[in-house]
């Protein structure tokens, strides 16, 4: 078969800050090339949705499909999905990724026909059987983690390693699109998949049933050593929970010579655990951290379950600062705060050396605060689910929120990505320009087109055409296990052990 996958276009943020490679499409894609199809990527986060007509018209794929990981890309696939339907009417159409397997159903309402089926979990291991029983028209609603109009099959099943597949980069176009901050051009790299830790704001946890699985230190070697760009962006959602796998990899980058500049995210408890191995790669291009503060107040950490104290937040920060790693932190800006609690942030994000930025307290489905928190909501536009918009109601009036909000995003971003900043990092921009890289430089002019207080008005008044469902029942607390996507007994030796569940962070001070 003919299949074309796409990714939808990036959102509010990827124009300004990073732009990454479709790293689980392109997993995705190798799996069914190597089951003998022929595969192509389309990345809108590139091109555009003119490009994505003309390939659907020239090369007229037996199959399109779509990665849908944020909810606010849900109105477009439904709109790319009807337009694929309409032009190639025999074609099967399925969507997969994060968001989706949290709104499945929604997903196949409101393409009313156009779409096929979603696909819940992880895709290397079930695309290339969907792709196997339509060629052979045989029913697809019996797959695991399959859903259609008529139903849905068994629950998804987590793939048996993270070894057997590695991603399909040759598909992707224009390499050099993408980029993280001054890491341009820069690739993805993962280390490891899960998180075993429970924040109440997010689904990365509950996606994966709260288990955490690594890759073999010498696949990520391997994999380390075929990128050919000078930028490593390592996906992962906490990056070296365990030690020993950080040094093994760290072996194996050693041993092949690999230089590259890598950034990567991970908790403070986390780093201050595994101080030795942050350090040892330090030494071999770590240039660049995210650090999930969330909070300066401990009622903030509280209310989000972060588990570490605020001393403990800014020991990490100190430490990392002391290892000579650039930090970028995120602040949670709670639709309730006022000028006062507005100014309390600018004035610490001013006082530290680090990146600050500020991302709005969204209920996400697949979060406990979806269940807790979304009756609330002010708009159901799944456009305005992006973590930039406010979409719970305001302590101040909406359009003084915004203010507030872009106010201080203007000053975190001239602090470090403004003009005057620039002139700290002369030769770093010098280098890119030499190698014809501009994302970096052309992000800097993107910034007041992007973050407008008038511009997050009008998105607001913009038509709801695909309302998002609201949770069935409101609680105070709900069971997690149900909340899951992949359920880690189905695959016994893919579980989390009680050491990744608990938290490394459990055995010491702060928690986990």
């Amino acid at each position: 078969m003919k299949v074309l996958f796409v990714h939808p276009s990036g959102l509010m943020y990827t124009e300004v800050y990073l732009r990454l490679e479709p790293l689980g499409l392109e997993l995705v894609a190798e799996a069914c090339r190597k089951a003998g199809h022929e595969v192509r990527l389309l990345d809108l986060q590139v091109f555009r949705h003119r490009d994505y007509q003309r390939v659907l018209e020239a090369w007229r794929p037996d199959a399109v499909g779509f990665s849908l990981n944020y909810l606010a890309n849900i109105p477009e696939v439904v709109d790319l999905a009807r337009l694929a339907r309409r032009m190639l009417p025999s074609s099967l159409v399925l969507v997969g990724g994060h968001s989706a397997s949290f709104t499945a159903r929604e997903i196949l309402a409101h393409a009313a026909g156009a779409i096929d089926c979603v696909v819940k979990g992880e895709g290397e291991a079930i695309a290339p059987r969907i792709l196997e029983a339509w060629a052979e028209r045989q029913e697809i609603g019996n797959l695991p983690g399959v859903v259609t109009a008529s139903g849905e099959g068994p629950p998804p099943r987590m793939i048996g390693s993270l070894d057997d597949t590695s991603p399909a980069r040759d598909l992707v176009a224009s390499r050099r699109k993408y980029f993280i901050g001054v890491l341009d051009p820069c690739a993805s790299v993962e280390f490891s998949r899960g998180c075993p830790w429970n924040c109440s704001f997010c689904s990365a946890w509950t996606f994966y049933g709260r288990s955490y699985r690594r890759v073999s230190p010498q696949v990520v070697g391997e994999e380390l050593a075929r990128v050919r760009e000078p930028g490593v962006f390592i996906v992962d959602d906490v990056a070296f929970v365990h030690a020993e796998h950080g040094h093994a990899i760290a072996d194996e980058v050693e041993k092949r010579n690999i230089r590259k500049q890598y950034y990567l995210e991970t908790r403070c408890d986390v780093l201050l655990k595994n101080k030795e191995v942050f350090t040892r790669w330090k030494k071999l291009g770590l240039s660049y951290m995210f650090l999930g503060v969330e909070a300066i107040d401990e009622e903030g950490l509280r209310r989000h379950r972060k588990r570490v104290s605020l001393g403990k937040s800014f020991e990490a920060i100190e430490y990392a600062r002391s290892l000579g790693i650039m930090v970028a932190v995120n602040i949670i800006a709670d639709p309730d705060w006022d000028e006062a609690r507005f100014q309390a942030v600018r004035e610490w994000a001013l006082s530290v050396p680090e990146i600050v930025h500020l991302t709005v307290n969204t209920p996400y489905p697949g979060t406990e605060t979806w269940t807790t928190d979304a009756r609330t909501l002010t708009t159901r536009n799944y456009k305005l689910f992006d973590v930039q918009h406010a979409v719970l109601p305001t302590r101040l009036p909406l359009a003084r929120f915004y203010e507030e909000l872009v106010k201080t995003q203007q000053i975190l971003f001239k602090k470090h990505m403004g003009w005057r900043a620039l002139r700290d990092c002369t030769a770093i921009a010098a280098g890119h320009l030499a190698r014809g890289q501009t994302n970096f430089l052309r992000s800097l002019f993107k910034f007041g087109s992007q973050y407008d207080v008038q511009k997050l008005l009008a998105d607001h008044r913009e038509e709801t055409r695909c309302p998002i469902a609201l949770p069935e029942r409101k609680g105070e607390r709900v069971d997690a296990r149900e909340l899951y996507i992949l359920k880690p007994e189905l695959v016994g030796g893919a579980t989390a052990s009680d050491r990744d569940r608990l938290g490394l962070a459990n055995k010491g001070e702060g928690g986990g």
